[in-house]
């Protein structure tokens, strides 16, 4: 029987890559050979010591993710690293290549996009049937998950409460998706624009992304589960959807292994910045949980839909965003109007000491911004097809490599 984990005692991290050619740099779905060469049969889940790889909803998608929770993020963005390496290898006989980045910056969905066939097909295809999984939102986005523990009602309270309302500055850290269809989408973080109503023929499948209001388990059963579970039943007649994991919220709740699951964070250009953001969500949640600012009592007055136009804003405008709701920013100890950027360099003051493992890839986000506002700033230079399929290059050299992405000076 596995251990009962509090709060922070460990951690579960998911990391989500496309494999494209590696001259063209089209996507390519062939995430089941890869898993066949370490596994020998067409496996949906390899695990490959502490790193486990597995698939996901597109056949072009690998996700690497611990095998189990993990009690420091020191040190592993190195062991993610050596496994993108590995799976790097594999794709030479391929002729193909992992691309970072939360969106294909050319792919077309709809008529490019192939499901995963193997186990667990049954599940999308009635996704599939139901929502249509050839769009953006589903078969063109790549994401990162952190995994948090809570060992009972309380302290799944506080943790709710906290991510609630740490959620709508998240982009500001990690949009890394400005890019669609060969043009600039007008927002740092297109994958969560569309992603956030890729469910709206059953829309309490992702409500309003920030999750609602609820601090028990009773609550959250009663008012998230129980209204999905219902509105979704006429269209999924056989029950296959009815599970936690149809939750599409920004965070949910898995009261199946006693944890929230984070996900509105874009992937960044390799795991060192991945795991400095998640370092720094973390080191968030954890003052936030201990009332450094404000009480729990008060972090759970927020409205869902007040934090949600927050979130829009963020969505749209990434570390440039104003936050200017006085009694946001004074439940983080602010109480002067400022940038989603400017907010969390105040909040990393102390992630970013030189001797600290993620100061580095820190600084890098916090003084260039986003990676969404660095790759506009490459394309700036040269907004041809063939400055693009440049950009992206460097992209896939940056998570080759382990190195920050820096634009070109003009």
């Amino acid at each position: 029987m596995a251990k009962t984990l509090s709060l922070f005692e460990a951690f579960g991290i998911e990391l989500e890559y496309m494999i494209v050619a590696a001259d063209s740099l089209d996507v390519c779905p062939i995430t089941d050979r890869v898993l066949h060469a370490v596994a020998g049969s067409y496996e949906g889940e390899v695990e490959l010591g502490d790193i486990s790889w597995s698939n996901e909803l597109a056949l072009h998608v690998i996700e690497l993710k611990t095998t189990d929770p993990i009690g420091s993020l020191a040190g592993l963005s190195d062991r993610f690293q050596a496994n993108v390496a590995r799976i790097n290898d594999l794709l030479l006989a391929h002729h193909a290549r992992l691309m970072p980045t939360a969106m294909h910056p050319w792919m077309n969905p709809h008529t490019e996009a192939k499901l995963w066939p193997h186990d667990y097909s049954v599940v999308y295809e009635a996704f599939n049937r139901i929502f249509d999984c050839t769009g953006h939102g589903w078969a063109n986005l790549q994401s990162v998950h952190i995994n948090l523990p809570f060992a009972n009602d309380e302290e799944f309270g506080k943790l709710h409460a906290a991510i609630r309302l740490l959620l709508p500055l998240l982009p500001a850290l990690a949009a890394s998706s400005p890019i669609v269809e060969r043009r600039a989408s007008g927002f740092c973080d297109t994958r969560l624009e569309v992603y956030r109503t890729n469910a709206k023929r059953v829309p309490s499948v992702s409500g309003l992304v920030i999750p609602e209001a609820v601090f028990t388990r009773e609550a959250y059963e009663r008012e998230i589960f129980a209204k999905m579970y219902a509105d979704i039943a006429p269209l999924d007649p056989d029950g296959t959807l009815q599970h936690e994991w149809l939750n599409s919220r920004g965070a949910i709740a898995r009261f199946d292994r006693n944890a929230i699951e984070i996900r509105v964070l874009d992937i960044q250009e390799c795991p060192a910045a991945d795991l400095a953001i998640s370092s720094l969500i973390v080191e968030t949640l954890r003052r936030l949980v201990a009332a450094e600012w404000s009480s729990t009592q008060v972090q759970q007055t927020f409205a869902t839909q007040r934090l949600a136009a927050i979130l829009l804003s963020v969505i749209r405008d990434a570390d440039e965003a104003v936050i200017d709701d006085t009694e946001y920013l004074r439940a983080f100890g602010i109480s002067v109007p400022t940038t989603a950027g400017k907010l969390w360099r105040r909040l990393a003051t102390p992630l970013l000491e030189p001797t600290t493992e993620f100061a580095p890839a820190l600084r890098v986000i916090l003084e260039q911004g986003t990676l969404a506002r660095r790759i506009l700033k490459q394309v700036a230079n040269d907004s041809s097809d063939a400055g693009l399929h440049d950009t992206y290059r460097k992209l896939c050299n940056c998570l080759a490599t382990g190195r920050m992405f820096q634009p070109d000076e003009a």
